[in-house]
């Protein structure tokens, strides 16, 4: 926000001055962590129930004179914005700032934190309690607010009904031990293990966001009920089908328990190792086809947002070179380009409360990080970024690429790791033949990563090649004889002696690779030869079974 617009908007604050939904502090120096989150907790939560969409809490403002008195709170940036990821750890779900905005007021520096409202149908907690507001005091958030807030979806969302004919009898054994071991990773700092434990089963349920008030919903039937149980969500299709498509074929359907098919259904995909480049043109790499947290993360997206009331089911189809994960329902919170640089938070969900309870046991995010992290996940593999078909406005396609599209792509990757996301997003696109922004293509030439003309640019070759001739170089230049020989005069004086046979491992690999298995034989022996003659090393065994010590000086 540019700083007219901030000043404006501040002022604008100031006049109505304290409500449910704007916070003023003086700040001078220093504030409790804890106490901002409490704010943050009471002051999404008002925003919520009073259909705003954010709050503001304002550092720099006296409360007794109602002006500007400027703030050092956190003065470096690093630290300032330190404070989101502090917020995120400790609110449930996680959830942080939109913005900390920075002014620099005439009468000194102001700090206007955006507080994003809490999601429809999902009370924002800090530490495990809800906080509200009371005119300007912080407070508890009432147990009839937070019922409002929850039945703000619960009529819509296919996900939070009750299913009256089940009981937690219905529930997967091994899939509530899962629950629990995931429920404690997750919040290890606040609960021990046995404490989880020990819970009584609908006490741990309810604490999981997974049932109300120990009555199974079909979230509960979804991600840990038996798969004989799955009649009780008829005529919804609680089914994940895996579909082999190629030279051969096969398939095979999943039920629930989700929190436990989804990794049966990863284990079905052919996940073999690749040698991802030619020897003569890279040192090859090996790696895995496909890395499962990115499967997991795509296939836990597609049970997240799955539009259920479409009566369709998950589908992962499996090709020769790729992954096409495909689910029902239009891409619900704005466009997956929002999410790639991992900077956007989805403001509400389509099954708000199933994604709470994914979210609890560890197998989802809710700050839109899942994207990102697969798009990062594949730069790192060298492979080409994921796409998304958003044709159909019934349905969303992802897929996952397996394999090289341009192996100039995949070299570029390997050598320059420190490459900006932005840039990667750009040069996969030059590699699909997609079109990409004029100013993206200016940034690209300028670092000479791409060459060519509109509308036939590609990925510069040239950047890979020159970094293979340096590596052929060095792999390739021939070392100093005093090189060698130091290796091998403290091997012997640590060691004592040595065999030819330990001289050779001792030699042999560190020996340019332009040269054959036998001149590197023959250049071990002219080395110990000339070793030999200058009195520094002694054969005290035969021609046939050599044994080197160095010689003893007097």
């Amino acid at each position: 926000m540019e700083p007219l617009a901030l000043n404006t908007l501040l002022e604008a604050l100031i006049h109505a001055w304290e409500n449910e939904v704007v916070e003023f502090k003086e700040a001078s120096k220093d504030y409790d962590t804890s106490k901002i989150g409490e704010y943050f907790s009471a002051l999404s939560n008002e925003a919520n129930l009073r259909g705003q969409e954010r709050a503001w809490l304002v550092f720099g403002v006296s409360n007794k004179t109602r002006g500007v008195v400027g703030t050092n709170y956190r003065d470096e940036p690093e630290r300032l914005h330190g404070l989101k990821q502090q917020v995120a750890q400790s609110t449930e779900p996680s959830i942080t700032f939109r913005d900390i905005h920075v002014l620099q007021h005439a009468d000194g520096r102001v700090l206007l934190f955006e507080i994003p409202a809490a999601p429809r149908g999902i009370p924002i907690a800090w530490k495990g309690h809800y906080h509200a507001r009371a005119g300007e005091s912080l407070g508890s958030l009432g147990l009839d607010k937070q019922d409002e807030i929850r039945q703000q979806t619960l009529a819509q969302d296919w996900s939070a009904q009750l299913v009256p004919a089940a009981s937690l009898a219905d529930l997967d054994e091994a899939a509530l031990r899962k629950a629990r071991e995931a429920f404690a990773q997750k919040y290890a700092n606040r609960f021990s293990t046995d404490v989880v434990m020990g819970w009584p089963l609908p006490t741990f349920l309810d604490r999981a966001r997974i049932t109300q008030n120990g009555n199974v919903t079909r979230t509960a039937l979804l991600l840990l009920g038996k798969p004989e149980a799955a009649w009780h969500l008829s005529p919804h299709p609680a089914q994940m089908t895996w579909k082999l498509e190629g030279t051969e074929r096969a398939y095979q359907h999943f039920a629930p328990p989700f929190l436990l098919t989804t990794t049966l259904l990863y284990q079905r995909i052919r996940n073999i190792q690749l040698r991802l480049l030619p020897q003569d043109e890279l040192l090859p790499i090996e790696i895995s086809k496909y890395d499962q947290k990115i499967v997991l993360e795509a296939l836990h997206n597609c049970i997240a947002h799955q539009d259920y009331t479409c009566n369709g089911r998950v589908l992962v189809i499996e090709q020769p070179d790729r992954l096409v994960f495909e689910n029902e329902g239009n891409f619900y919170e704005g466009a997956p380009g929002d999410y790639m640089e991992g900077n956007q938070t989805p403001r509400r969900y389509r099954n708000p409360f199933l994604t709470q309870a994914m979210a609890e046991l560890n197998m989802i995010d809710t700050m839109g990080y899942g994207i990102h992290d697969m798009y990062v996940g594949q730069a790192r593999r060298y492979f080409p970024l994921p796409d998304y078909d958003l044709q159909s406005p019934d349905s969303v396609k992802l897929t996952l690429y397996g394999g090289v599209v341009d192996p100039a792509y995949s070299r570029l990757l390997i050598q320059k790791t420190d490459l900006p996301l932005a840039d990667v997003l750009a040069l996969d696109r030059v590699q699909k033949k997609l079109p990409i922004p004029d100013e993206a293509l200016t940034r690209l030439r300028r670092a000479g990563l791409v060459e060519g003309r509109k509308p036939n640019v590609s990925v510069s070759a040239s950047v890979a090649k020159a970094t293979a001739d340096k590596v052929d170089y060095i792999r390739n230049r021939p070392q100093d004889d005093e090189f060698y020989a130091k290796l091998l005069t403290d091997y012997l004086e640590k060691f004592g002696q040595a065999s030819r046979a330990e001289v050779n491992r001792l030699l042999l690999d560190k020996l340019s690779d332009a040269l054959s298995e036998k001149q590197k034989y023959i250049k071990v022996s002219t080395l110990l030869t000339k070793l030999r003659r200058r009195k520094v090393i002694v054969n005290t065994g035969s021609d046939t079974a050599s044994c080197w010590e160095l010689t003893k000086r007097t």
